[in-house]
């Protein structure tokens, strides 16, 4: 008898439109139907939900996921040098466009990163965030199977542009997947610790790519042993797929009313066991979810989000890659040995995870605009010092700024973009914005050897500057306030 009285306490808190009526006497199934008659109660719903270890356990698994997608996306200036090394590809190119040099095999990962942001984006809104994250995975740890096995430069850059692919696609459907199922109070957290887990990825792969790039282990070049050890992530594809449910919002924006009161029905159960007691009571409805097509991202109040976003990331991206992808490669430029080079990244690479680690202090407590612009004026300081350094600690210490400073600006944008659009396009919209980092990646990457031939290192930090001051005006003046606000609300 206990137990039915609590139960029936748990189901009232969770759903207190039957405490706003004027029977007392409400039976559950009245209950029921009142909260399926109410979509828009169930951001209220998720937003009021307590961090708990179930909505911790969420964020993890999908954090986990994008420990290995960084893997793959970022694995490519540490074995820049063995494919230089093994004499696939060469250190710069003789015209501006080459397809032998490093560049190419850069711009073909940012090429099918476009590609999967801007023409597949679509897919998590059409099929679901659950499927998508399962399956985009799959696609980019068999591609860059075969990259693997690739002895010519075509070959290898044909493979690297379906693998971008992939992760164009996965990129966009963690970032939807994760800010609809973190309540609002733990949005910014949820990120920076994705992020965190995330980027934890960049000294595993520099101390992997230190220790197996300069060798050939059982005969095989290390640099491909360094992909290879990226598709341990297939492992993992089930284990997601059974313990991630898929996102009530999304459920919601497609008219699947039950299904998506079922998901949150069982997370809520599952948290007040954690709780200890009866959950919160809902804050008051949000507005319903806002039906949008793709044309209304060119209409108030999303067109000026759109247009600050594509200059953001047409600006972003040199900063960020500029650096990540281009430091082993600049240091060698500068004189210093393949494995020095290596070893010195490994050391900057530590500080990857530090960046969003530090973030998640600040995530929830500072408007993220305000932290972009600082962070990118961080960038551009340190990067012109960099350009003059010599001795290994302040090679290493700049070195260690800058990864701070850039991924601060990641996961804080990554956060910022997906709130700024409904439900209903987030995945698609966020993927065309996103989309032009990854073109412009393509060309400034072009830009980057260009620069390193003719105005070496200092030309190319200088290049990288121009590109963070952009950043800093187009977040700074046109970016809105969303600090603890519902998507619903910030979309509306």
């Amino acid at each position: 008898m206990a137990l039915t009285e609590e139960a029936s306490a748990l189901r009232a808190a969770n759903h207190p439109q039957s405490a706003q009526a004027a029977q007392p006497a409400q039976s559950p199934q009245s209950t029921e139907a009142a909260a399926l008659a109410d979509p828009a109660g169930v951001s209220a719903r998720l937003d009021r939900l307590p961090a708990t270890r179930a909505i911790w356990k969420l964020i993890l698994l999908l954090s986990l996921g994008f420990f290995f997608e960084l893997y793959d996306l970022l694995y490519t200036g540490y074995v820049a040098p063995g494919l230089v090394r093994s004499g696939i590809l060469t250190p710069t190119t003789p015209g501006l466009f080459g397809t032998s040099g490093v560049a190419s095999f850069i711009a073909a990962l940012f090429s099918g990163l476009f590609v999967g942001t801007i023409a597949c984006g679509f897919l998590a809104d059409r099929f679901g965030r659950r499927a998508i994250f399962t399956w985009s995975m799959l696609w980019y740890v068999a591609a860059n199977t075969m990259m693997a096995f690739q002895d010519s430069a075509g070959a290898l850059n044909a493979w690297r542009f379906v693998s971008g692919m992939g992760i164009g696609v996965e990129l966009v459907t963690i970032g939807t997947y994760l800010s609809e199922l973190a309540p609002k109070h733990l949005r910014g957290r949820a990120f920076a610790v994705c992020q965190t887990i995330g980027f934890s990825a960049v000294p595993v792969v520099a101390f992997l790519s230190w220790q197996l790039v300069p060798r050939a282990p059982l005969g095989l070049d290390g640099w491909r042993w360094v992909v290879l050890l990226g598709g341990v992530s297939a492992l993992f594809v089930w284990y997601f797929r059974r313990n991630l449910p898929e996102s009530p919002r999304w459920l919601l924006s497609k008219g699947r009313n039950e299904e998506a009161d079922a998901v949150l029905r069982k997370l809520e159960d599952t948290v007040a066991r954690q709780y200890g007691q009866a959950l919160p009571a809902p804050g008051p409805a949000d507005p319903l979810p806002r039906k949008a097509s793709f044309a209304d991202m060119w209409k108030a109040p999303y067109r000026s989000r759109t247009l600050m976003l594509i200059v953001f990331h047409v600006f972003q991206t040199v900063g960020f890659f500029g650096f990540a992808n281009w430091v082993p490669t600049l240091l060698v430029k500068q004189g210093i040995t393949v494995t020095s080079s290596l070893l010195y990244t490994t050391v900057i690479g530590l500080a990857a995870p530090i960046g969003p680690m530090l973030g998640y202090w600040i995530a929830d407590r500072f408007e993220r605009k305000h932290v972009i612009v600082g962070m990118a004026a961080l960038n551009i300081v340190s990067g012109l010092a960099f350009s003059q350094a010599s001795s290994a600690m302040t090679i290493v210490a700049l070195g260690v700024l800058l990864t701070l400073a850039g991924n601060i600006i990641s996961f804080t944008y990554h956060t910022y973009q997906q709130e700024l659009y409904p439900t209903s396009i987030r995945a698609r919209a966020v993927g065309f914005v996103y989309s032009w980092s990854r073109l412009s990646a393509v060309f400034s990457s072009f830009i980057i050897a260009f620069a390193l031939k003719d105005f070496g290192v200092v030309g190319v930090f200088v290049f990288i500057a121009g590109s963070m001051m952009l950043v800093m005006l187009s977040i700074g003046l046109m970016g809105p306030r969303t600090l603890g606000q519902s998507l619903e609300s910030i979309s509306h």
